[in-house]
C-alpha cells in the first residue's frame, strides 16, 4: 500500500486533449474610479487543483530510480538550486525590455522540424531581437529537444559545442527547450551537458528536479504538431448534460517489464468495454513478443476495435497514466477510479469542459502558442510589476491577448467588465482618418464632423492628418460643441489610425473614413449597441470571406448579402485597447504591408479582434447609402477608385491568415436594428426614428 500512497492522476474534461495549467501571478492594482466584483457570474473554471507531491514528502523505499553519475553531480551542484534572483541577470533586460535573441544556425548543425519551428515562432514574435547586445533572454540554435542517444535525432558532443558559444556564460539568461531526456531502461532526465543557470523549458519534469519559479513546465508535443494556428476544440456548443458515450478511456501502450509497466498492467482491472475502455497494446519495440504475456493477444485484438480519435470526442473523461518517462510519478488506486469519475456534477463537466476547451485553443493548439506562452510567462517573472494575474492567465481570451503592460486593471480590458460588474464609460472618441487636402466647405468631412459632435455620448473627435499637405488652419474647421483635435499621422502610414494616441482617454472608438456619411442618430445607436457588445468592432459597413476552391485560397468580397464575417472600421465603434495590441502583438511585416499598400488595415483589425475574441462582428442596421456613397467617390486619394485595390485586399486576406495560421473571422447573419425599426406604426413611437429616413 506504501507505493499506492506515491500517484498522480491527471485528468479532466477535454475533447480530444487533457490539459492541466494553472498559473499564478500577483494580485492586480486597482484604480479607485472602478468598481470589482469578487464574484463572477460565471463559473470559476480555474479552481486550484491538489498541489504535486514532491517525492521528499512520501514514502519512497519501494520505489527505486537509478540515477545517473551526471544527475547526481547536477543535483549537488549551484544549478539545482537556481532561481529568478540567483541565477539571472535582470540588468540585461532593463536597457531594452524583454528581447529575445536566437544564435545563427552554424554550418552544418542539422536542426529537427520541431526545434526548427521554435525558432521561428521566436523570430516571428514581437520579442525577437537580431542584436544580442539588445538581448534580455538568449535561445540555443542547437537542438536539443531530443536527449535520448537512441533517437536518431540526437545531437552529439552538445557538451562541447554549448561551451564554445561566446555568449554561453554557464547557461545565464538562457533558455533551453526539451521534449525527451534519459534513454532504455532507466529514462533519467540526464540532458548529457551541464545546463549550468539556464532555464529549463522541459515536457515530463519531475517535481524533484523542476526549479519552482525558475524552469517552466511545457507540453509534450509530437513533430506533426502545427507551427501556427492549431484546431480548434471540439466543443460546438453546450450540450446538456453533458454526458458522452463513454465515461472514461485511454488508448496506449502496455509496458510488459521496467518503469511504468506495474501501472498499465493495473488498467484492465476497471476496463468493463462498455462505458469504461481502457485499451493496451503489447506491440511496441522490436523484441515485444519475448516479454508477452497471457493477456497480449486479447488485449491486442481488443486494441486494435477502437479508433482513437472516435474515442477521445466521444468521452466525457480521459485518463492519463504515467509511462515511461513519468518516473516520478505512482499510479492511482485502480478500483477508486470508476467511482471518483462518475461522482463529479454534470455542471462541473460542463465547466471543466469549457475551460479545457478555453487552454487548448489559447496556449497548447500550436508549437508557436507553446513557446510565446513559455516567453510570456519568463517576462511576467523579469517584469512582476507588470505580471499578469491568475484571473488573466485563466479566462477568455488568455494571456497572450491580454498584454499587462497595457494597464493593470482589469476594468481597462473589455474582457473582464462582466466579471468585475463595471461597465465601460458613456462617452466615446471619434477618429475620422483624413487623406485629402481641405478645399471646399461642402466636403464630406465637415459634414461628418458635425454629425457626429451632436451625439449626446460624443467626448471629442480627433482628426488623424494623414495628407500630404499641412495641416489646415484652425479657423478652417467648423465650430463644434465637443473639442476637436488635429493631429499628424505618425510616419503618414495607415497603421498611424491605430496607434494607442494618448489623446483617446475613453474606452470606446468611433473609427471613420472621412468621406463616411453618417447622421447623429446612427452614430447613437451603434454606440448604444456596442455597449452591450465592448470586445467587438460594431458598425455598419459589412464585409465576407469566403474560400475559393478553385484557387484554394481565401477570397474577399462586398457582394449585398445577409452574411457577413467584417465590419469595416470607416464606420465603427470598438475598444481602444485594440488599438494597443494592434500596435504591439502584431508583426511588423504585416503592418509593414498595410503601408506599402494604403491598404487593409481594416481587414487585418477585424482579423486581430475576431482572433481574440473567436466571435463575428456585429452590424447595425442596414445602410446601402454607405456602400453608394463610398463606390461614388471620385477623389484621386479614394482608396475605392483604386482599380488594384480590390485585388489587393484578396491578397490580404491571405497574408493575414497565413500569419494566423489558421482564418480567424467567423460568419454571422445577426443584424442589430432599433425596437420597431420599419414597423408600420407611427413614428413619433420611435427612438431612432431618422434612420429610417436615410
Amino acid at each position: 500500500m506504501q507505493a499506492k500512497k506515491r500517484y498522480l492522476i491527471l485528468f479532466s474534461a477535454g475533447v480530444s486533449l487533457i490539459l492541466l495549467f494553472y498559473l499564478q501571478g500577483p494580485a492586480s492594482k486597482r484604480t479607485p474610479n472602478r468598481g470589482d466584483d469578487p464574484h463572477p457570474h460565471w463559473p470559476h473554471f480555474s479552481d486550484p487543483l491538489r498541489a504535486f507531491i514532491p517525492w521528499d514528502q512520501t514514502e519512497t523505499e519501494d520505489y527505486n530510480v537509478r540515477v545517473s553519475p551526471r544527475h547526481k553531480r547536477d543535483d549537488n551542484s549551484g544549478a539545482s538550486k537556481c532561481r529568478m534572483d540567483s541565477c539571472f541577470d535582470f540588468s540585461l533586460c532593463r536597457r531594452n525590455g524583454f528581447k529575445v535573441y536566437v544564435y545563427p544556425q552554424q554550418k552544418g548543425e542539422k536542426i529537427s522540424e520541431s526545434y526548427q519551428n521554435i525558432l521561428s515562432s521566436i523570430e516571428g514574435s514581437r520579442f525577437y531581437t537580431s542584436d544580442p547586445g539588445q538581448a534580455c533572454l538568449f535561445v540555443l540554435n542547437l537542438d536539443t529537444l531530443d536527449r535520448d542517444q537512441l533517437s536518431p535525432q540526437y545531437v552529439h558532443n552538445l557538451k562541447t559545442k554549448i561551451q564554445n558559444l561566446n555568449l554561453w556564460n554557464n547557461g545565464r539568461n538562457h533558455l533551453i527547450f526539451n521534449l525527451y531526456s534519459g534513454t532504455w531502461p532507466d529514462y533519467t532526465e540526464d540532458l548529457g551537458f551541464d545546463i549550468g543557470q539556464a532555464m529549463l523549458a522541459k515536457a515530463s519534469i519531475s517535481t524533484e528536479n523542476f526549479r519552482p519559479n525558475f524552469d517552466i513546465s511545457i507540453p509534450l508535443f509530437s513533430k506533426d504538431h502545427p507551427r501556427t494556428g492549431g484546431e480548434r476544440g471540439y466543443l460546438k456548443y453546450n450540450t446538456i448534460p453533458p454526458f458522452r458515450k463513454y465515461v472514461l478511456v485511454f488508448k496506449g501502450k502496455r509496458y510488459l517489464t521496467g518503469i511504468g509497466s506495474d501501472t498499465r498492467n493495473a488498467l484492465y482491472h476497471i476496463h468493463n468495454a462498455e462505458d469504461v475502455v481502457l485499451l493496451t497494446t503489447c506491440k511496441h519495440g522490436k523484441d515485444w513478443q519475448k516479454h508477452k504475456d497471457a493477456r497480449c493477444d486479447k488485449d491486442n485484438a481488443e486494441y486494435d476495435r477502437y479508433n482513437y480519435k472516435e474515442m477521445l470526442h466521444n468521452s466525457t473523461f480521459c485518463l492519463v497514466p504515467r509511462g515511461r518517462r513519468l518516473g516520478s510519478f505512482r499510479f492511482l488506486e485502480a478500483l477508486q477510479i470508476p467511482s471518483t469519475v462518475r461522482s463529479i456534477h454534470q455542471d462541473r463537466i460542463l465547466s471543466l469542459r469549457q475551460q479545457t476547451q478555453f487552454l487548448w485553443e489559447a496556449y497548447f493548439s500550436s508549437v508557436e502558442k507553446i513557446v510565446l506562452t513559455t516567453l510570456e510567462i519568463i517576462q511576467d517573472r523579469v517584469l512582476q510589476h507588470n505580471a499578469r494575474s491568475t484571473l488573466m492567465w485563466n479566462r477568455l481570451p488568455g494571456g497572450l491577448f491580454t498584454l499587462p503592460q497595457y494597464s493593470s486593471y482589469l476594468g481597462d480590458f473589455p474582457f473582464f467588465y462582466a466579471v468585475l460588474s463595471v461597465k465601460p464609460q458613456q462617452k466615446f472618441t471619434a477618429v475620422i482618418h483624413a487623406v485629402t487636402p481641405l478645399v471646399s466647405q461642402s466636403q464630406p468631412i465637415f459634414k461628418l464632423l458635425v454629425a457626429v459632435a451632436k451625439s449626446q455620448y460624443c467626448a471629442q473627435i480627433i482628426v488623424l492628418w494623414n495628407c500630404d499637405k499641412p495641416l489646415p488652419a484652425k479657423h478652417r474647421w467648423p465650430a463644434t460643441s465637443v473639442p476637436v483635435i488635429v493631429i499628424e499621422g505618425e510616419s503618414k502610414v495607415m497603421s498611424s489610425r491605430f496607434l494607442p494616441y494618448d489623446n483617446i482617454r475613453t474606452d470606446a472608438i468611433l473609427s471613420l473614413d472621412e468621406d463616411t456619411v453618417l447622421s447623429t442618430t446612427e452614430v447613437d445607436f451603434a454606440f448604444t449597441v456596442w455597449q452591450s457588445f465592448p470586445e467587438r468592432i460594431v458598425g455598419y459597413p459589412a464585409r465576407s470571406h469566403f474560400w475559393d476552391s478553385n484557387k484554394e485560397r481565401w477570397g474577399y468580397t462586398s457582394k449585398w448579402t445577409n452574411d457577413y464575417s467584417m465590419v469595416l472600421t470607416g464606420a465603427a465603434f470598438y475598444h481602444r485597447y485594440y488599438n494597443y495590441l494592434y500596435t504591439q502583438y502584431l508583426p511588423g511585416s504585416l503592418k509593414s504591408m498595410v503601408d506599402q499598400l494604403s491598404n487593409c488595415e481594416d481587414i487585418l483589425m477585424n482579423f486581430l479582434v475576431s482572433a481574440v475574441t473567436k466571435m463575428p462582428p456585429i452590424k447595425v442596421t442596414q445602410k446601402k447609402q454607405y456602400k453608394e456613397t463610398m463606390m461614388g467617390q471620385t477623389s484621386r486619394a479614394s482608396r475605392w477608385a483604386d482599380p488594384d485595390h480590390f485585388a489587393q485586399r484578396q491578397t490580404c486576406m491571405n497574408k493575414f491568415a497565413s500569419w494566423f495560421g489558421t482564418m480567424p473571422l467567423v460568419h454571422s447573419q445577426m443584424r442589430l436594428d432599433p425596437v420597431l425599426f420599419k414597423d408600420q406604426v407611427s413614428i413619433l413611437r420611435k427612438k431612432y426614428r431618422d434612420i429610417e429616413r436615410l
